[in-house]
């Protein structure tokens, strides 16, 4: 295993692509001196340039990404690509590269150009991608478990982090760039690689960063608000998740048809998809009926045509863990893996699945103490659902910690209390990412949501360290701690800075202190 530098994944042996070629496919005006000359990689950032690299500068909100022409160019960069007002900001700047000019905004283009650098158009492996609100890391670490069960050699990129193999590459973004997620690709065809799962945000689709990428199944589980800040409305933002169901970008589909959000996106699809339901009475093709429910974890049987038939468990507990095991297996089986063949390779159906920073246990669970779980949910609707399953599961107090983005989507705060509030036996309200936003304006605006269900008793405490630690001097033997928001990340973002604070590493630390883990 090993770790670096998210944007420094590439392949080993790029086969170059003459500049010529990419310029007659895409329709590309070639200025300056051409011939001759090809690019074995691509990228948009021209901190990541290596040699040989053409540099796609592209329009941005502060600064044309023609400004950087000479730093890439000084880096290694062997051509730019690049719209005509780029082409005039780069010669002004002094770049004597040669110049592909596109009519239309080069992203629209980019992920086609880079699969075609890096010949992953279509490189032999089985790709997934899971598109919803919440739980899409989730079902990208059980694709990867069961495609490894069934005999591949998974990768996956994730918001927490990309594998390649037992490669592991912290990562920033739910989805890669596309010159990033195409190079991430052609390095894990290098590795024989042979199952890809990715995660698919809207952000992903709505700006083109999956383009290029040839999905054999997409999936869809939930839908709630978020991203209100980039998208404006709920409708506009369901649009995004729904043109991933297009054949431009996968054969086929499977959607969570329990909402009628995901009975919208089996309606409304443009490819084939199959409809999973965990509700009973609702229509479709497979359905998911819960066998057993502990705070250790969840059983399930899944039933879908043909007798196709899997009997399994989840080491997590929620329904919407069992939801995502479903919905993995589902995928699989769309893609021709026989659930046989998954069956094969597990112990009795267990899917040994770890996700980092999701219902993550940080306490041994046989310390005697309360457990503590740090998560990244950060949305009404992952509150609502890491509730709703403690609720029938704790087998005592549960004890909510948790705060919100500052310049981000305002209008779900109180929402997130008032579900915190209702769900929970106390709420400590603390600072996530404040950001430019006064902490203690955010936090009213969560305290204000949590009184308002009338249940739990609510106290504020600022600083997320203190709270931590007032949350386990609260807890008891058989109580449940839930940290929601950090997840797996390394830092917090306070006016303008990234300060180093990792939420499991200081839980582990409080725990100690506690004596509550050796």
């Amino acid at each position: 295993m090993s770790t670096g530098d998210a944007l420094s994944i590439r392949p080993q042996h790029p086969a170059p692509v003459r500049l010529d070629e990419l310029a007659v496919r895409f329709a590309l005006e070639p200025r300056g001196e051409t011939a001759g000359v090809a690019a074995t990689g691509v990228t948009l950032d021209s901190r990541d340039v290596r040699p040989g690299d053409l540099y796609a500068a592209l329009p941005g909100a502060r600064r044309h990404g023609a400004s950087f022409a000479t730093q890439a160019e000084a880096a290694g960069a062997v051509a730019l690509l690049t719209d005509a007002e780029g082409a005039g900001i780069a010669r002004e700047a002094g770049s004597a590269l040669p110049i592909l000019v596109s009519e239309q905004n080069p992203r629209e283009i980019l992920g086609e150009v880079a699969a075609t650098v890096y010949a992953t158009s279509d490189f032999g492996a089985k790709v997934f991608g899971i598109t919803g609100t919440n739980g899409k890391t989730s079902v990208v670490y059980l694709l990867a478990e069961l495609l490894r069960a069934a005999g591949f050699t998974p990768g996956l990129s994730s918001t927490a982090e990309r594998r390649i193999g037992d490669e592991v590459i912290v990562s920033d973004l739910t989805s890669p760039e596309a010159p990033e997620l195409h190079a991430l690709l052609a390095r894990m065809g290098e590795r024989g690689v042979d199952g890809v799962a990715l995660e698919v945000s809207a952000h992903a689709v709505e700006r083109h960063r999956i383009d290029g990428v040839r999905f054999d199944v997409v999936a869809f589980n939930n839908f709630s608000q978020d991203h209100l800040d980039d998208f404006g409305d709920m409708e506009t933002y369901f649009a995004a998740k729904l043109a991933l169901f297009a054949p431009e970008h996968a054969e086929r589909g499977v959607v969570v048809v329990d909402s009628p959000h995901g009975q919208r996106i089996a309606r409304e699809s443009r490819i084939p998809v199959t409809r999973l339901a965990t509700e009973y009475g609702q229509e479709a093709d497979w359905h998911l009926a819960i066998t057993r429910q502990t705070i250790d974890g969840v059983s399930f049987v899944l039933q879908g045509p043909e007798g196709a038939h899997f009997r399994g468990s989840v080491p997590l507990f929620g329904r919407f863990m069992a939801e995502n095991a479903a919905l993995a297996l589902i995928m699989l089986h769309e893609a021709g893996v026989p659930l046989a063949r998954v069956e094969a390779g597990l112990d009795r159906g267990r899917i040994p699945v770890y996700i980092p920073g999701r219902l993550e246990l940080m306490s041994a669970a046989d310390a005697g103490g309360p457990r503590f779980y740090v998560d990244y949910g950060h949305t009404p609707g992952a509150f609502e659902a890491m509730l709703d399953a403690l609720g029938e599961v704790a087998p005592g107090k549960i004890i909510f910690l948790f705060g919100a983005d500052g310049d981000r989507d305002t209008t779900k705060r109180e929402e997130m209390g008032r579900i915190a509030g209702a769900g929970s036996d106390t709420v400590i309200v603390c600072d996530y990412h404040p950001r430019s936003e006064p902490p203690e304006a955010i936090r009213a605006q969560l305290i204000a949501g949590a009184r308002s269900a009338d249940q739990a008793e609510v106290i504020e405490e600022g600083d997320p360290r203190t709270a931590i630690r007032l949350a386990i001097s609260l807890a008891g033997a058989g109580d449940v701690i839930l940290y929601a928001g950090p997840g797996h990340e390394d830092y917090q973002e306070v006016a303008g800075q990234h300060l180093p604070y990792s939420a499991r590493d200081e839980v582990r630390g409080a725990l100690r202190e506690a004596g509550l883990l050796p």
